[in-house]
Order: C-alpha cells, then structure tokens, then sequence
C-alpha cells in the first residue's frame, strides 16, 4: 500500500530573522523531508514573492528540489507538496503544486486525498469549456476553486468547492499571498497546524514541524478551514456537523511513529495495538521479532504485554525501491531479499511471533515466513496489527482490487477455515488478526468516527456499488442555475 501524499504550508512575518530576510522555501524544504514517508514520486514549492514561482521535480526531495535551486524562490509564504499517485500518471506533468489562473491571477494548489465525484465533476466541468492538463483530481479541485474565485470572496468559494467535492481531501492553497488549508469535512485525512519561528506552518502530520524546530498547537478539524497571513492565523469552521471519518491506516501504518494526529501520538496507539494482539492472540513463542519497520511498536507491545523477549530476527535494507514495480517473479523474489534479511543466529531454532501492521496481497508475507523458516526457525506465527483487510481503498490508498485481496471473501474475513486457509497460503504455523474491536479500543476513537471501509466494507461516503453509512448527493444542486 502507499499513501497519496503530504503537504505543508508556511507564513512567515515579513521581517528580519537573525539579521536575514525571513524565508519560506527552506522551511517548506525541511519540512518536506519529514513527510517523505507519504510520498517518493515526486516534490515540489511553490511560493508567492509578488508573483508565484514553483520548482517541482520527480523523485525524492533531494532530487527533485534540489537545495542550490531554492534561493531564487524569494518568498515569506508557499506551500509544498510530495506525491505517490493514487490518480494520475507517475510523470512531471501531474506533479504538485499545480498552478491554475483565475481572474485575479494565478494560484497554487496540493492536494493529498482522493475524490470519488471525479469523473462525473470532469465531465460537466468539460461540457462547460474547462480543458484539463493533467489526470489528477486535483485539477478537478483547482478549476473549480478558480470558477468560484470569479464571483465570490476566497473563503466563500472555500465553502462553495467543500460542497460539491465529495471524497478525502487535506488542501493547502496559495492565492495572492495567502495560504488557505483544508480539511475534508469527515476529517478522513490529517492536518495540523503549529507556530514556527516568525510566523505558522500547516502539515500534514506534526512531524513537518518538529524537523524545523517549529511546535504543534493543534489539528485543522473537520470542515474547518485555516487562514495563514503576513505570520499569522485565523480559523473559520465552514461545515459543521458532518460526521467523522478518520482513516484508521493513518494509524496503522501511514503516520509515521512520532506523530501526533487528531491528539493522539500513533507510536502509543501502535504499542496499544501490540499488546491488545498479544491479549487476542496469546502463543507460546521464543522471541517476537518484527517486520521492520512498519511492525516494530507493534512487536514492542506484543513483548510487553505477552513478557515473550523482544529480538529483531529481520534486517531492512533501506537503500532498496520499491519491489512491486519489477517484472519477473525471479527478479522481485531477490528485491526482497535485497530489501530485507534475516538474522540467522536470532532465528534459529527458535519459535517465532513475527509481528506486521498488515497484510495486503500476502506475497510478500509469504516469502518473508519461508525466508525466517529457511533460517532454522523451529516455528513462525503471524500476528497482524489491524484486521483482515477486504475491500479496496476509494479515498486516498493505493491499494489492490477485491481479486487481490487474500482476505477479500467475507468467509476468509471472519476467522474459522477462513484462516486456517490464509495461514496455510503463507506457510506460517498460525496467524492472528487484530480484531476490529481490539483496533478501535487502541485507537480510541468511536467506531463511528472512523473510516474502516477497507476492513469493513462499508463506507462513509456514497460510492457506486459499495455500501455506505451517509449518503451525498450534492453534484445536481451545485450546478443547477449556475
């Protein structure tokens, strides 16, 4: 699975810091390191200086942003992005921030999220004369942004654009010197906002503020949207009442560690999830070891809780791509082992609690039991830090079809032979899931205020052909008169 992508805003107060000019673009730069993690495809600035200037390239911010390249982007406000495409060609083209015109002039948006209204907003926006550079729904939400900057205010035409996109959506904005940061109003994806030196930053995780030194002061909400200016902030809540829909892979897997998201830090959370697995899915074991390094904070917990000594039987190579994207099954068997080996003197002979934050396909799960079993371990038992995955992702998550899913028949989701099926599939001795229960305990946040369509099937937004708790229909209403 990968992530859409992460964003991050900055105004700073046009003024002297440390006997300079205070600058955005090295803080979005900095910034942008700290939310890699969401993001390998590609990078990118802009910032306003009078005018909009954007650098943006494909790869990792150090390549596509080049450092030497930074001092011609003047500015005390910007905003800046890293992308995996979820829609959209991986190519320089559907990089972020995407620039639009608008009768005052140009504006800068990034997006990370996922609209499930795009191509039906495609095709009337089309009817009505739009033409479209990119594949990206992103330039859905600019062009309409832009039709609503002709006759309203920016914050109204804010407000007008949350009610027609429909679909995950943290945004941040740069128009004639102001940035404008989103939040979908189910709150699917995390943004933040924190103080910097000098003036504010928004982000999508807090780890953006804590690399350049800067301090979280809280979450954007749901449906509010925060203004930065000259250095300072304003926040209007424009939807309210909307019912909540945090993602719970945020949680899971996405977030990085030291992350603080709607209040809560996701190295606890994962530690939770470790010993409530250990509670569910008690084994008499040797060592817990985990798959680095998604599994390590749950493996922690699992120690703890379980008193089963905690040993790393896996090594991650962390110079490797991905592996997915190599053609021969030969091949991607090596990447893996390039990726990630094991400690044989950890392992052998001993009874193993391999601990992972999910499973997904189950091909690589496979081959990482067989790679700790080739290693003389006496046994190897799966445990799984969130539960069965079944259904695909609408809003934001690259994730396989149903077809791929190894647990995708509701028979294999509920436990019993289903289980027995899957476990044998991966050559392991046995295998335990984190309850749904167990994951909304460890979260510790209401079921209802949750998104677990992928665990569930059900959805909180109305998508063709799946079952959804809230119903919208906004598409029709927006249009009609305009």
């Amino acid at each position: 699975m990968r992530e859409a992508c992460g964003v991050v805003g900055i105004s700073l107060e046009d003024g002297q810091q440390g006997g300079r000019a205070a600058q955005a673009a090295p803080l979005l730069y900095y910034a942008l390191y700290g939310l890699q993690h969401r993001g390998q495809e590609s990078a990118g600035i802009s910032i306003h200086d009078g005018g909009l200037l954007t650098l943006k390239g494909m790869g990792l911010v150090s390549k596509a942003l080049p450092y030497e390249r930074l001092s011609h982007l003047r500015g005390t406000v910007g905003i800046g992005h890293v992308r995996y495409s979820t829609t959209g060609a991986s190519e320089l083209l559907n990089c972020q921030p995407l620039e639009v015109s608008y009768h005052g002039g140009r504006l800068a948006i990034a997006h990370n999220g996922n609209l499930v209204n795009t191509e039906a907003l495609r095709r009337e926006l089309e009817r009505r004369g739009a033409v479209f550079l990119t594949g990206t729904d992103s330039e859905i939400i600019a062009q309409l942004l832009a039709r609503e900057l002709r006759r309203h205010t920016p914050l109204e035409a804010i407000e007008r654009l949350m009610g027609i996109i429909v679909g995950s959506y943290s945004l941040v904005i740069l128009l004639d010197g102001t940035v404008y940061a989103v939040r979908d109003p189910l709150g699917i994806k995390p943004l933040c906002f924190g103080r910097v030196d000098g003036g504010y930053m928004v982000a999508s995780e807090s780890v953006a503020m804590d690399t350049v030194g800067g301090t979280l002061v809280d979450d954007v909400r749901p449906g509010e949207v925060v203004v930065l200016k000259d250095g300072h902030i304003e926040r209007h809540m424009v939807c309210r009442g909307c019912p909540k829909a945090h993602c719970v892979f945020e949680y899971i897997y996405f977030a990085r560690a030291d992350s603080i998201i709607d209040g809560r830090l996701v190295y606890s959370v994962r530690e939770r999830i470790g010993r409530l697995l250990a509670r569910e899915h008690p084994v008499d074991a040797d060592i817990v070891s985990p798959v680095p390094d998604s599994g390590i904070t749950f493996a922690i917990g699992y120690s703890k809780e379980s008193k089963i000594e905690y040993r790393e039987g896996l090594m991650k190579n962390r110079y490797i791509g991905r592996t997915f994207i190599m053609p021969a099954q030969t091949t991607r068997e090596l990447a893996v082992r390039l990726k990630m080996n094991a400690i044989t003197e950890n392992v052998r002979g001993q009874r193993v609690v391999l601990v992972d934050d999910s499973i997904v396909r189950g091909t690589t799960s496979r081959r990482i039991v067989d790679m700790v079993r080739g290693c003389g371990a006496r046994a190897v038992h799966l445990r799984i830090g969130s539960p069965p995955i079944i259904s695909p992702c609408y809003l934001g998550i690259d994730m396989p079809t149903r077809a791929e899913l190894i647990a995708s028949s509701p028979s294999r989701a509920e436990g019993g032979r289903g289980m027995d099926e899957i476990c044998k599939e991966l050559h392991a001795d046995s295998i335990g899931y984190l309850s749904k229960r167990g994951l909304v305990e460890a979260i510790g946040i209401p079921e209802d205020e949750l998104c677990m369509g992928c665990l569930t099937g059900v959805y909180p937004l109305e998508i063709p052909g799946e079952r959804c708790r809230h119903a919208q229909a906004l598409l029709s209403e927006y249009f009609s008169g305009t």
